[in-house]
Parts: C-alpha cells; sequence; structure tokens
C-alpha cells in the first residue's frame, strides 16, 4: 500500500527495529556467570530450581519484582515522533 512519503513496509521496519532494540537491551542486562546461592539485595535463600533455571540468578523472586518495577520503560526514545510522544 503506497503510504505517500514512506516506503512500503516502512512501518513493520519500525517495529522490527523496536523489537531488535528492545532484546538487545535486556540481554545486555542479563547476569552470566555462576548464580548466587543467597540474594543480593535481602541475604534470602535462592532456590536450587530459581538458579538452575535463570543462569546468573542474583536476586531472590521479591528483589527481582522490585527491581523489575523500578527499571520503567525499556524505550529510550520514539521512532514514530507522533504529536502526542513530542509533547512529553
Amino acid at each position: 500500500m503506497a503510504g505517500g512519503w514512506y516506503k512500503d513496509g516502512a512501518v513493520q521496519d519500525q517495529i522490527d527495529a523496536d523489537v531488535a532494540d528492545a532484546l538487545a537491551q535486556l540481554q545486555s542486562q542479563r547476569a552470566t556467570g555462576p548464580s548466587l546461592s543467597h540474594c543480593e539485595e535481602c541475604d534470602v535463600a535462592i532456590p536450587k530450581a530459581r538458579q538452575e533455571a535463570i543462569e546468573g540468578v542474583r536476586l531472590c523472586v521479591n528483589c527481582q519484582e522490585l527491581a523489575d518495577q523500578d527499571s520503567g520503560d525499556l524505550s529510550t526514545y520514539n521512532r514514530r515522533g507522533s504529536k502526542d510522544s513530542q509533547l512529553r
């Protein structure tokens, strides 16, 4: 479908780029190495199943949930450039 000044498939290209950027950011934040037996934050024992399931786990489930809430939105900029997003 012709869209004027943008090429066909441009919207899908933006979506693909957003997904690729989000995955790259998450992978760069992922811990590596051996898992800890106790949480870095609260020193609660991390269950063996969690240690084996997630390589390099550093936090218990409760502390990880808090960390995820604090991280907020992963997006650093808006490729779409809508008027609403520019007013923020």
